[in-house]
């Protein structure tokens, strides 16, 4: 009678999650569409206001007014990166990064965020093995993860970020639902702060789920943790109970590689003489672009969807030195684009953009391996650096 009362606690148990990744998946997609055509219009916003502020005078009332839509335009687009990871539908520049180095670049920004009340401590593992990330997604979980303690600690207390490796074999007892065998790096985030209960616990990742008072919350923090740790394939964990605090653990695979050092910044500002192909079925934002890239000297070429673009590249007497696509277009993808005119224009080198990827395109949220890649919505000047960057590689893009 025990083992079937276990056998059926167990299935109510396995059928209650199967409903919650349903649940997650549904709103995921509805998130990641919306975050598409949100950052398609914040692209416009974003450089319409930078142009408009760089033709006026700091002492120009307008040019107060244009900082002002800028930084709305900044804070929105905060709020759609955040969706796009919930979703896991961004893209992802993954390299080989060492945590202890994550988290010791992040301390001075971490203790003026969680404030002097809050102690906060590092124990960071010697020796520690590597892992391959997208190194901004990396601090976006850490700086949720704390954000996260220090609300659960408003009188104060102490936050401890610890890093370790640990390894994971097939007879290892079953603590972790999902984790494949292997060695991992892990990283934990242990507040002091007021505990969490079975009932919050089961719903902590849930997109809009929040304990705190309406208005001081998205319940998109934990959400974005989630799906930033599960795109990079890693699992993430809580340990709470009420009034002890919690602990999250994050758990991703070991490379053995050594953390490249970083090359020379990409120029910015820098003007060109190149012959450029624009391919975006967004009018405002393919407007604008081709204006800022023209104002540099580039020749620019435009195209609204891919057979257009095809036709504009067949008529040109000269060199395509750089094709511009939109990763997610009607009929034709700017991957597939890409490929099509690389058999006819080798010369040519790439850079995708887009404010929304979709599985099908840039498998697991990489758009190939080398491949150049700007995210909508983007500023002005990293437009004009990616693209410099781009045609100075002297490498055409083979993704």
């Amino acid at each position: 009678m025990t083992e079937r009362l276990r056998a059926e606690e167990a299935l109510r148990e396995s059928e209650e999650h199967l409903r919650q990744s349903q649940k997650i998946e549904a709103v995921g997609r509805l998130a990641g569409g919306v975050a598409h055509d949100f950052n398609n219009l914040l692209t416009a916003i974003l450089g319409y206001s930078q142009l408009l502020r760089s033709s006026l005078r700091p002492e120009d009332p307008r040019h107060h007014s244009a900082e002002e839509i800028q930084r709305a335009a900044e804070r929105a687009a905060g709020l759609t990166r955040q969706l796009l990871a919930f979703s896991r539908k961004q893209v992802l520049e993954p390299k080989v990064v060492s945590l202890n180095g994550v988290v010791v670049d992040m301390l001075e920004m971490l203790r003026r965020l969680i404030g002097e009340h809050i102690e906060l401590v590092t124990v960071l593992a010697p020796d520690l093995g590597q892992v391959r990330a997208d190194p901004s997604q990396v601090e976006q979980v850490i700086l949720n993860l704390a954000l996260n303690a220090r609300d659960a600690m408003p009188e104060g207390g102490r936050l401890v970020i610890a890093t370790a490796e640990m390894e994971h074999h097939e007879d290892s007892p079953a603590d972790h639902e999902g984790l494949d065998a292997g060695r991992y790096v892990t990283l934990s985030v242990q507040d002091s702060g007021v505990g969490m209960d079975e009932e919050t616990r089961q719903r902590i990742f849930e997109p809009f789920f929040t304990t705190k008072e309406v208005g001081k919350g998205t319940g998109l923090g934990l959400a974005t943790v989630y799906g930033i740790v599960k795109q990079s394939g890693g699992y993430i964990w809580v340990e709470s109970e009420p009034g002890t605090g919690a602990r999250f653990t994050i758990s991703l695979p070991r490379v053995d590689a050594e953390v490249p050092l970083d090359g020379p910044a990409p120029p910015q500002g820098a003007n060109g003489r190149e012959t450029i192909l624009l391919v975006e079925d967004e009018e405002r934002v393919r407007t604008l672009v081709s204006a800022v890239l023209a104002r540099r000297g580039y020749h620019v070429i435009e195209a609204s969807h891919g057979a257009q673009a095809i036709d504009e590249a067949s008529r040109l007497p000269g060199p395509l030195h750089l094709l511009i696509a939109d990763v997610v277009m009607p009929g034709m993808s700017g991957r597939e684009l890409a490929e099509r005119l690389a058999t006819v224009r080798p010369e040519m080198r790439v850079l995708y953009v887009s404010g929304y990827t979709d599985d099908a395109i840039v498998r697991h949220g990489v758009v190939g391996a080398g491949a150049a890649f700007l995210q909508k919505p983007f500023e002005l000047d990293s437009l004009v650096g990616k693209v410099r960057e781009v045609l100075d590689a002297g490498v055409a893009d083979t993704a």
